[in-house]
């Protein structure tokens, strides 16, 4: 089982640490211009692109979960429409996107706090990112599918490829034309560009036989699309859940003062490097879960989740360790500005902790999503929520900036402790 988990999760563990890596060069590129205003503006652009892509997320979790039960049932037809359907959705979305930006920024600045020369920065970073959306979400669902097929080679490959070029075309136009919010944007766009062409050509490249099961008809019968978009809807209010929280969270930080919010974006990469390492595990968890739920196999469920969680709380254990002894010389990555270190290192104990308040939340999430316990996991991600905010309005007085930090904490403790309470619940139990 080992193997098999290690298999899955080593290759998105690679895949996902490009992620954070782009954020930390785009915060490294802002973070040394000649202002804090510049590192809070694509903080900023970046919560609306959460709503953009992290509101769009729920097709790729739903996608593949469906399809690793596809998979486990080998099913070629479910596996081609799985994939057909959410493309469609995918693309749609992205036009609609496009035809709809200018309201999207405008409604998402009024809504958000922060200054007005952070605020104009961040929608010059908008309108030149938001060309790559309609491809953005078509390879969420591209890498959705190719892990629901078991396969996390690809997914790593592509995002490699898209993080590596994103981040030299960001060096170049920031370091060599000078360019600034404007600049780490178009990095963005051509990545995307080039990640889509290679994920057409390595699908062509191994899964060609799936282009005879296309029907545009099928794409659009009623029954398959409804049963899509009913545990996509489910996945999509868990998914919004998140984006409101760390929406909530960086608008406040932004309110708070241009100082505060620089240095929340900048320990907010310390969360978002241990959930996208972690996330490897979820990942694999989607594929195997996915898998035995296809074919009803609940003595593989349930060691899959056994093994999964004592790889969770280790890598947990080596991220405390890593933080607690080298934080201060990661925020070095990100600025150089005394006062923004100065601010940061005062509430870096509560990244240090979070590790072990947040990584059963991650492989739950993907126990749940591979076994498509939608609803299940939607409802305890609304409970944690609720506690997100009780505990910020309770606290925010008396301790200030320290409420948004120890209810983040409390947020993922709740969602993996929710989901722990209603594990016997899932669907592959009552088979």
């Amino acid at each position: 089982m080992n193997k098999d988990i290690l298999k899955l999760a080593i290759p998105n563990i690679l895949t996902n640490l490009t992620v954070p890596l782009l954020g930390m060069v785009d915060m490294h590129l802002m973070g040394y211009q000649d202002s804090s205003v510049f590192m809070g503006a694509v903080a900023l652009g970046g919560v609306i692109f959460n709503f953009v892509y992290w509101g769009f997320a729920f097709l790729r979790m739903s996608l593949s979960g469906m399809a690793a039960q596809a998979f486990g049932r080998d099913s070629k037809k479910e596996m081609a429409m799985m994939l057909f359907r959410g493309l469609f959705l995918a693309m749609s979305a992205g036009l609609l996107l496009l035809l709809l930006q200018k309201g999207v920024v405008s409604l998402s600045l009024n809504i958000l706090e922060g200054s007005q020369e952070v605020k104009a920065l961040a929608a010059d970073y908008f309108y030149v990112r938001i060309w790559a959306a309609p491809l953005a979400i078509s390879l969420m669902v591209i890498n959705g599918w190719f892990l629901g097929m078991q396969n996390a080679i690809y997914p790593m490959i592509i995002s490699i490829t898209i993080n590596a070029v994103n981040i030299l075309s960001s060096f170049f136009f920031v370091k060599i034309l000078g360019m600034k919010v404007e600049g780490v944007a178009l990095g963005s766009v051509i990545a995307n560009i080039v990640g889509f062409a290679l994920s057409i050509a390595l699908f062509l490249k191994k899964y060609r036989y799936i282009l005879s099961e296309f029907s545009f008809k099928d794409i659009l019968d009623k029954t398959g699309l409804l049963s899509f978009l009913n545990v996509s809807s489910d996945i999509f209010l868990r998914t919004l859940c998140i984006i409101v929280v760390f929406t909530f969270f960086t608008s406040k930080s932004a309110g708070t003062g241009d100082l505060i919010l620089a240095a929340n974006s900048a320990l907010l990469q310390f969360l978002f490097l241990f959930s996208y390492f972690l996330d490897g595990f979820a990942y694999a968890a989607e594929a195997l879960v996915g898998k035995f739920t296809g074919s009803r196999n609940i003595k593989e469920v349930k060691r899959t989740v056994k093994y999964l969680f004592a790889w969770g709380a280790f890598f947990a254990l080596v991220f405390i360790g890593i933080y607690g002894i080298g934080g201060k010389y990661i925020l070095m990555l990100f600025t150089n500005q005394p006062d923004v270190m100065n601010t940061a290192q005062t509430y870096l104990p509560w990244l240090i902790i979070l590790p072990i308040t947040g990584f059963s939340s991650f492989i739950w999430d993907g126990i749940y999503i591979g076994a498509t316990a939608s609803r299940l996991m939607r409802n305890t991600m609304l409970l944690a929520t609720v506690i997100f905010f009780l505990l910020f309005y309770s606290m925010k007085e008396s301790i200030g900036n320290h409420a948004l930090w120890l209810a983040m904490n409390c947020f993922m403790l709740g969602r993996g402790l929710f989901q722990s309470v209603f594990y016997k619940k899932l669907g592959i139990f009552k088979q």
